[in-house]
């Protein structure tokens, strides 16, 4: 049996949260870390960071997913 937590019909919802959260964090850190070092404040700077590039970042995936993922599919000779 499969645990089913959200309706399938938010699948492009939850996929596109699951994305940007990942992407953000790492991205945020990384940028934020070579910008001004890991050093005191890193963690409220890369917050903040965080909290400026999340919200846009879910907004993009959610305007390019489908397009992105018929353009792929094409690359890849996948019907």
């Amino acid at each position: 049996m499969v645990f089913q937590m959200f309706p399938a019909r938010l699948f492009p919802l939850v996929n596109a949260f699951i994305m940007s959260v990942i992407m953000v964090f790492i991205m945020t850190a990384v940028i934020t870390a070579v910008n001004t070092g890991i050093e005191n404040g890193f963690v409220m700077r890369w917050s903040q960071a965080f909290v400026v590039a999340w919200p846009i970042a879910f907004v993009v995936i959610l305007l390019v997913a489908r397009r992105t993922q018929s353009f792929s599919k094409k690359l890849c000779s996948i019907d």
